[in-house]
């Protein structure tokens, strides 16, 4: 379960964007100031950062130095369209992304999500009921024979073995879905994405060991795996 900390004065953000981090199962810290930031920070401890650069005692360009100095932790910044200009500062200094209000939740999970793949906060290698994933290689693997997966199945997979804790709402996977794909994916898609996985992952697709349907609320990982 990734921890971020959330950087923003507004409480009408901070009150849609709370409910949309913990329903996609992250834990969230909020600061709401500059020194609310500094006393909740400690390198290690968040996965991730979303700053808003425009505060009550400063900047999140501030925060953002400050974080540099110690930690490579991904930073996404929240900017008002009249500053998208100074966003090239954020990303000289440190910056990983960007998001422009106002914006659609989701959009800025899908963002944190690849923030989350591309800084390696997911294991290399994954090993399940006789299924072989290597991430760094993209190769899969069932029973020893190599699995040709589509783009968005691989996707699939990935967002299972990224979170093996945790139940995934279908809302979760459509958001990763999405971002995949680059455009709409709806609710009957999954439903047929999932069904493929299975069958090229599972040793009977009928009687699932690997993705695993929670009746009401989603999917999970299996059992016992091996990851490195």
């Amino acid at each position: 379960m990734s921890n971020i900390l959330l950087l923003e004065d507004d409480l009408s953000l901070i009150n849609g964007l709370s409910f949309a981090f913990k329903k996609q199962g992250f834990e969230l810290n909020i600061a709401r100031t500059l020194k609310e930031a500094e006393e909740l920070w400690t390198d290690g401890k968040y996965d991730l950062l979303v700053l808003d650069v425009s505060l009550p005692d400063g900047s999140g360009f501030e925060f953002c130095k400050r974080v540099r100095l110690t930690s490579k932790v991904p930073i996404i910044f929240l900017t008002a369209s009249d500053e998208e200009t100074s966003i090239i500062m954020g990303l000289d200094i440190g910056g990983d992304d960007y998001i422009t209000k106002p914006f659609r939740p989701r959009e800025l999970i899908a963002r944190i999500g690849t923030a989350l793949r591309k800084f390696g906060c997911s294991p290399s290698a994954f090993e399940m009921c006789g299924l072989y994933v290597d991430t760094s290689s993209s190769v899969v693997k069932k029973d020893g024979k190599e699995v040709f997966l589509s783009a968005l199945e691989y996707r699939l997979l990935l967002v299972f073995i990224n979170n093996p804790k945790i139940i995934l709402t279908r809302d979760r996977l459509l958001d990763e879905l999405w971002d995949a794909a680059g455009e709409f994916v709806n609710n009957n898609t999954l439903t047929v994405y999932i069904k493929r996985l299975r069958e090229k992952i599972e040793s009977d697709p009928a009687n699932p060991q690997i993705i695993l349907t929670v009746r009401g609320t989603g999917y999970r990982l299996g059992g016992r795996y091996v990851s490195e």
